[in-house]
């Protein structure tokens, strides 16, 4: 049986220490084939870029024949083996873990990266080249291209860059400013890649770029205008993170029974999958950094992880944030909103930004696709329709929208979720929760309301009952073309924990007399509910219905 390899991205090391390898190396063949020699492909973080990058870097590398039967022998590449194998002289950079405190670290830490990568170049490959600590960043690579010209006439160089946009992501969060003098007219780093340009037409002879976001592009295109952006790709959709039956021989592999994935699949589909990035793409991918955290805890403790979100990677998605702070005020509330509730939206995805410019509304949600806290979830008169692609980012969202909602009202709301979800699972009682909600309701302006309905008290409540870890929650949940409005279910069905079924509905102020009535209404629906088979399978399920006049609120248990 063959290790997992969580965290592992050196390709090298992954096959020689005989790790499992989710087998790529197809893409190779197909990047290759494809007439364009400067390529630029994204993705959201922790899907694998890296390894991928690694992956080329082996396979090409002019140093590695004598290993190539040993690295790629038993993968798709190694039987199909290219006219371009090992023919390459490899220049990898990667800008991650730059220091961007200010505009001053930031030039040295990128000048840094680029001294190491040319240094363990010129080591590896044996030329004759100092790095000269005086030079700029774009100094160095322009003195390397002209020495590599003199000295290996007739050889090229395949020039790999890993996380292209890292340290720009972290400025364009909090020094919008700085950022555009990095990659302005005379930016250092904008002069970087022009000279890297001017490579392309002596010694550099294919380049593959990758990273998150397109946010460098257009200010970097005229001085980089070469590449050609595959993100979007139909037949690169899958090269990246685990398609299920990928995940299912994973599984196999280490012998996870049949019954035991029958339990399991679906709790990873729900968190971690519904990934798709190109329009018209077949199959919805797995965020394999998850998968494989998740695997190898399952594996180590014998039961499903209590916390299904590695928290390696919590902190990346915790820049949602400062990402949409970029995007102000009511449209961006308007877009959170309409993700959270699940409308989703039809957009056009930017495929250059342009920082010097305000975000629009496309701006953000292209921007929110490329990170992956959207995804492409279907195509709508030829758009994409952009949703959430999984639980782990439902979760994310609400957490912010009640962060936007406590700072619009700037009141301290105490949040006790072990309290609600302790009351709920061993007594079956909502007041808790319903107060809470009450507290946001009482401090909502008089604007607030202007636009208020039953579907703005469910999102404030769905947001809430997301942080109760125990419940499955279900909002809409489709029974028989009925729609309970909430139901949070116990995850863990051994214990005897009490679940919820909550019908909403909402009255303005002065309607505040048809209050009967629309409890009424709610009771025939959750009575309608109840003889269901769906919900009757559902033990120890209390149902409420739950009517706001205003920022009243009202509770009736069925």
């Amino acid at each position: 049986m063959k290790k997992l390899p969580y965290g592992i991205s050196d390709y090298e090391r992954l096959i020689e220490n005989d790790y499992y390898y989710v087998d790529k190396t197809m893409y190779i063949e197909l990047l290759e084939n494809i007439a364009e020699p400067y390529i630029m492909f994204l993705r959201p973080r922790k899907f694998g870029k890296t390894l991928f990058t690694s992956t080329l870097e082996n396979y090409y590398d002019i140093k590695k024949v004598e290993k190539f039967e040993k690295l790629y022998g038993e993968t798709y590449i190694g039987k199909n083996p290219t006219k371009l194998k090992n023919s390459y002289h490899i220049l990898k950079f990667n800008f991650s873990g730059i220091d961007t405190t200010n505009e001053e670290t930031t030039i040295k830490g990128f000048k840094e990266k680029v001294s190491i990568a040319i240094g363990g170049f010129i080591e590896k490959y044996g030329l004759d080249f100092y790095v000269n600590p005086d030079l700029t960043a774009e100094g160095l690579l322009s003195s390397l291209i002209e020495a590599f010209k003199n000295q290996r006439q007739e050889e090229k160089i395949y020039v790999i860059i890993d996380e292209y946009d890292h340290f720009a992501n972290e400025l364009l969060g909090f020094n919008t400013n700085q950022f555009k003098n990095l990659v302005s007219k005379n930016g250092k780093v904008r002069k970087w890649y022009e000279i890297l340009k001017e490579g392309t037409e002596s010694v550099i002879d294919r380049i593959f770029i990758t990273g998150v976001a397109p946010i460098t592009l257009d200010s970097l295109t005229s001085g980089f205008n070469i590449g050609s952006d595959k993100t979007q790709n139909i037949r690169f959709n899958e090269m990246m993170g685990f398609t299920e039956k990928e995940l299912k021989d994973i599984m196999n592999e280490q012998s996870i029974t049949e019954i035991e994935q029958e339990e399991i699949i679906p709790i990873m589909k729900e968190n971690y999958d519904g990934y798709k990035f190109s329009i018209y793409g077949k199959e919805k991918m797995y965020n394999s950094n998850m998968c494989l955290y998740f695997l190898n805890s399952y594996l180590e403790n014998k039961r499903i992880p209590n916390q299904l979100i590695d928290v390696n990677i919590a902190s990346d998605y915790s820049k949602l944030g400062k990402m949409l702070d970029l995007c102000k005020g009511e449209e961006r509330e308007k877009i959170i909103e309409k993700i959270v509730s699940g409308e989703g939206i039809v957009s056009e995805i930017t495929q250059k930004f342009n920082p010097a410019i305000e975000f629009t509304e496309t701006d953000l949600v292209s921007m929110l696709y490329y990170l992956g806290y959207l995804t492409i979830q279907d195509e709508e008169v030829g758009y994409p329709k952009l949703n959430i692609p999984n639980k782990v980012m439902k979760e994310i969202y609400s957490d912010y929208f009640l962060q936007i909602l406590r700072r619009n009202i700037n009141v301290d709301i105490n949040e006790n979720y072990t309290e609600i979800a302790r009351e709920i699972a061993l007594e079956g009682k909502i007041d808790k929760i319903v107060e809470m909600l009450e507290k946001y309701l009482k401090n909502l302006s008089n604007r607030d309301y202007i636009k208020f309905d039953e579907k703005y008290i469910k999102l404030i409540f769905y947001c809430i009952a997301m942080n109760l870890k125990i419940f499955g929650l279900k909002s809409e949940m489709e029974v028989q073309r009925k729609y309970p409005d909430i139901l949070l279910i116990p995850k863990d069905k051994t214990k005897g924990y009490k679940g919820v079924m909550i019908e909403f509905k909402y009255l303005k102020k002065e309607d505040g007399s048809k209050l009967k009535e629309k409890q009424e209404e709610a009771k025939k629906q959750i009575e309608e509910y109840k003889e269901f088979e769906e919900i009757k399978e559902i033990e120890n399920i209390n149902c409420y219905t739950v009517v706001a006049v205003n920022d009243e609120i009202y509770v009736e248990k069925i």
